[in-house]
């Protein structure tokens, strides 16, 4: 009995191993039919042929990070004449690359195509889900929720870390200046300026890193942004399983014990003063109610405060909710203004008709005081504001946006499926010669308001544009004016790689 209970038991039925069988043959069956249909729709559209294999087109590609970007843009400019849409196998994946005003306008203005690409998920580790990589209903709540905390009132209240930052920074160029006559990069000292005006403007502390730029905190950050570039360059680095194997997965894991320990200990710590100063407040107010001629000093507040002040007690945003949006302002507040810093000292220095444009307007704003900036004179500064925006035109901080498409979408004629990436290629769109004459020129005078006008709302996006453009393109911008006109004001800056 026991014996043909366990022959029942281990040997199945051979009607059900058939059954089987058809099944898994047909779910094969109908996945690969599935598969070629959606090779074909995608072929459709103009592009190097691929789909079949696993490696697609990716092996037209392997190259250094440093060559990835340069090949990739040669692929746009050769194949462009194809269509206003190409393809691009990156493995099995397809992607489709976009660099027309009309095409950016399609996907960028639609309150439906909100999904960030896959490559957006190499932050989620440190930035988990906040407004940069959040989608669906998280997003569109957090994103009315922070939006009045980069009102302008609010964002004058930054203006004096800018200027402060800007002083210590004049000071360390000085002293590289006596070792270093015959000129030095940059890029060192604009990096650890604005991690520390971002440090102090999102969690209202000083890092120092420009004093004291051997610092944990600041090294972890700039080790994060440096292993973010590799994981999206080399194709053997977007395997999770791959990435975390290596020896950046184990920089990473240390990085972000760094990152979200500071950050955690600076949120608890200003929680803790703010319920201080509550009762101090209590006291002030008792004070001025006595004394009309009582003035209390205003304290400036950081975004982490008008977070904590947004969470109503942990109700609309934890812990954790804040520290992801604080990461996710350390992250986009710091590597895209020094980009964009960068690229316009390198092109002033390359023109220098432009530097003494530049000069007299301060001369015009400032004098010969060596005062700071405030936010009229920021608001005088138009030519200098022009030459961010050309810098940014010619190397925009992002060159390549990528979104992931919830529904097929009609782009120029090309229906593009639905769950496939396109690339919004920023590099491109802003050498468009049909509204940028001489495109690879340096030409401030192109954003002259008369210049500007009539011109289509979508060949200009540095910050992106429609719904998830960029929340904090105001601050950057006042960032990025206070520091140019400070050094400029200091120094007379040449480019030993001209432009």
């Amino acid at each position: 009995m026991v014996f043909h209970l366990l022959h029942l038991i281990s040997v199945p039925n051979s009607v059900t191993m058939f059954t089987l069988a058809i099944v898994v043959t047909c779910a094969i069956f109908f996945a690969i039919i599935k598969r070629i249909n959606f090779i074909r729709r995608a072929n459709k559209i103009p592009g190097i042929f691929g789909g079949f294999t696993f490696l697609g087109n990716a092996t037209a590609f392997l190259v250094t990070p440093e060559e990835l970007f340069t090949r990739l843009m040669g692929y746009v400019y050769i194949m462009r004449a194809c269509g206003p849409v190409l393809r691009l196998w990156a493995g099995p994946f397809p992607n489709f690359l976009l660099f027309t005003p009309e095409a950016f306008e399609v996907v960028l203005s639609s309150n439906k195509l909100l999904d960030k690409s896959r490559e957006y998920s190499f932050l989620h580790p440190w930035l988990s889900t906040g407004l940069l990589t959040s989608t669906g209903s998280k997003w569109s709540n957090r994103r009315k929720l922070l939006t009045p905390t980069f009102h302008f009132k609010i964002l004058a209240d930054f203006v004096q870390v800018f200027n402060e930052q800007s002083q210590i920074l004049i000071a360390k160029l000085n002293a590289a200046l006596e070792t270093q006559k015959n000129g030095f990069d940059l890029y060192p000292f604009i990096t650890k300026c604005t991690l520390d005006i971002i440090c102090e403007s999102a969690m209202g502390c000083k890092i120092e890193a420009q004093s004291h730029g051997n610092g944990e905190y600041p090294q972890a950050v700039q080790s994060m942004c440096r292993i973010l570039n590799v994981r999206t360059s080399q194709p053997m680095m977007q395997s999770d399983l791959l990435f975390h194997l290596s020896s950046y997965g184990a920089e990473q894991r240390k990085n972000l014990k760094i990152l979200h320990g500071f950050t955690d200990k600076v949120i608890q710590s200003r929680k803790l003063e703010r319920k201080q100063n509550s009762l101090v407040k209590k006291a002030i107010d008792v004070c001025s109610s006595q004394n009309e001629n009582f003035i209390p000093a205003k304290k400036r507040l950081a975004f982490l405060d008008l977070l904590i002040d947004a969470s109503n007690d942990g109700i609309l945003l934890t812990d954790a909710d804040i520290r992801e949006e604080v990461d996710t302002f350390m992250f986009e507040g710091h590597d895209t203004s020094t980009s964009a810093i960068n690229w316009s000292l390198l092109l002033i220095g390359s023109h220098p008709h432009v530097q003494e444009l530049v000069c007299e307007e301060l001369d015009r704003v400032f004098g010969n005081s060596d005062r700071h900036a405030t936010m009229n004179d920021l608001s005088e500064l138009k030519y200098l504001e022009c030459c961010i925006k050309e810098a940014l035109r010619l190397y925009p901080s992002v060159p390549i946006m990528g979104r992931q498409l919830s529904q097929d979408t009609v782009i120029h004629g090309y229906t593009v499926p639905a769950n496939t990436t396109v690339l919004l290629v920023t590099y491109i769109l802003h050498r468009d010669p049909k509204y940028y004459p001489d495109p690879e020129l340096f030409q401030p005078e192109r954003f002259f308001e008369e210049n500007s006008r009539g011109r289509h709302p979508y060949v200009y996006v540095p910050f992106s544009a429609g719904p998830r453009n960029c929340i904090g393109q105001k601050f950057a911008i006042m960032e990025e004016k206070v520091i140019l006109s400070t050094i400029l004001r200091n120094f007379h800056v040449k480019a030993l790689d001209q432009r």
